[in-house]
């Protein structure tokens, strides 16, 4: 009875992982349909900007190189022929070289997984049917992944050649007074490294359709087991028993025991034995050892996140290598005032959009629209009361504190067609100074809500006189 109950079990059991393993795999059915158009654009888009900024990178480079060498020339012929004699043979090299830049040599997990999923719908097209053109969309976004590989790995070689040149010419150059070329060729490379850095991190900006495929095929037992065998970490770091390569892989890390060997080992010392503790302290020793050695690896291996930045020698702009939109910053913002006797009680709705110049400036345009809601509790309406023009810079102080300074324009009448803002007379002018300051609130809304005190002492001049200090609360996005 026993072994009849033993044999159900294992057969409810097998059926349960095969039914399982069935649905599992039947999710990659339900793959999105823009999965691959997706990573194609990506692609395509990252080695555009790479091919751009690699050239003018060399082409800046080159330029600056060649305008000391002809400033040297003029002070010492000799010092200039000397060590400028091979400088074409190195850029010819390096032309010579990015023609076949040779495979990726860096670790980009964002980039490793992309790669080995179109690789794991290449072996398994049968995946691929719910996706129209599938294999011919399979084979462009293969091709542009490719691309992209060989762009990145030119862009490594470029930032090598670069801070080859830039150490080079600095040893050469740095007694003879050439300090301002030398920062400037300095501030190229190091610009140039973390620009190369901030495309690499633009490979985790998924959108809904990648986020999507790349979550149904992590889920697919399938697909995890590919990934263990063929992707570029796999390569890095093979398991005992895997297959990388068309080769197995029989041992692990050198140095690194498995579970097995320690258990053997236990066994034929004994625990008792007068050795046993020095040995296994010295086997852990040498785990440690490698592990260190690995770690090292890794962070060689991993660029994007700064680690092969030098330390330049200057301050440097971190907004500088980022693009114009990213460097925007949209805020919303409402004051009010109460009534007089010439205006009713008024709120201002604000909107603008400011430009950071770099880490502590920021400078923008912005616009409001004046809302009016009678002069008291007794007396409610919704008017309309114009419209302001507004311009402001801001600069830090220290943390979120910063000073802020503008120059406004306020329409403060009621107006039903455009041409009655032509007439300048009716516009007051604003000159303000403040303080600005940043709460960044631990909220899913309002996370950086900005609260201002400023001075407008241009409305002693306004006539009718509006209020000298206005208080603005508003939000940062």
């Amino acid at each position: 009875m026993k072994y009849w109950l033993l044999i159900v079990c294992t057969s409810i059991l097998t059926n349960l992982n095969l039914q399982a393993q069935d649905d599992s795999t039947a999710m990659l059915h339900q793959l999105p349909s823009g999965y691959l158009e997706r990573v194609s654009s990506k692609a395509r888009k990252l080695e555009e900007k790479l091919d751009r900024k690699s050239e003018k990178a060399l082409r800046q480079f080159a330029k600056q190189e060649a305008g000391i060498k002809k400033k040297l020339q003029k002070m010492d012929s000799i010092s200039a022929s000397s060590i400028f004699s091979n400088s074409i043979d190195k850029y010819k090299q390096l032309e010579q070289k990015l023609i076949t830049p040779g495979k990726l040599t860096q670790y980009l997990p964002k980039l490793d997984s992309l790669a080995t999923s179109l690789k794991f719908l290449e072996n398994n097209p049968q995946f691929l049917s719910v996706i129209k053109d599938g294999k011919e969309k399979l084979k462009v976004a293969l091709e542009k992944v490719n691309g992209l590989e060989s762009r990145l790995q030119k862009a490594e070689d470029i930032k090598a050649f670069l801070k080859e040149r830039k150490r080079f010419l600095k040893e050469e150059l740095s007694k003879l007074g050439f300090t301002k070329q030398l920062k400037k060729l300095n501030k190229q490379v190091f610009y140039y490294s973390l620009q190369i850095n901030e495309y690499k991190k633009l490979l985790s900006d998924s959108k809904k359709a990648e986020q999507k495929a790349l979550e149904l095929l992590s889920k697919t037992k399938l697909f995890r087991d590919f990934m263990k065998k063929n992707s570029f970490l796999a390569s890095l770091f093979p398991m005992p028993g895997t297959s990388v390569g068309g080769q197995a892989s029989q041992t692990g890390f050198a140095g690194l025991q498995t579970r097995v060997q320690i258990t053997s080992f236990i066994q034929q010392t004994g625990l008792a034995g007068p050795n046993t503790a020095s040995q296994l302290q010295q086997n852990i020793q040498d785990v440690q050892s490698q592990v260190t050695q690995i770690r090292n690896k890794i962070s060689q291996m991993i660029g994007e996140n700064g680690n092969d930045l030098e330390m330049p020698d200057f301050k440097p702009n971190n907004q500088k290598t980022k693009s114009f939109l990213k460097r925007v910053e949209y805020g919303a913002n409402f004051q009010s005032q109460k009534a007089s006797s010439y205006f009713p009680v008024i709120s201002d709705l604000g909107l603008s959009a400011g430009y950071r110049l770099n880490d502590k400036s920021i400078i923008g345009l912005g616009a409001s629209y004046k809302i009016g809601w009678g002069h008291g509790w007794n007396d409610i309406r919704l008017t309309s009361q114009g419209i302001g023009l507004r311009s402001f810079i801001d600069w830090k102080v220290k943390g979120e504190l910063w000073i802020t300074g503008g120059y406004e324009q306020n329409y403060r009448s009621a107006f039903n067609r455009i041409d009655q803002l032509q007439n300048l007379n009716a516009w007051q002018q604003s000159g303000l100074i403040g303080m600005s300051k940043i709460f960044s609130l631990k909220t899913k809304f309002l996370k950086k809500t900005k609260l201002q005190l400023l001075w407008d002492f241009l409305s002693y001049q306004q006539k009718p006189k509006t209020r000298s200090l206005l208080f603005r609360a508003g939000y940062n996005f």
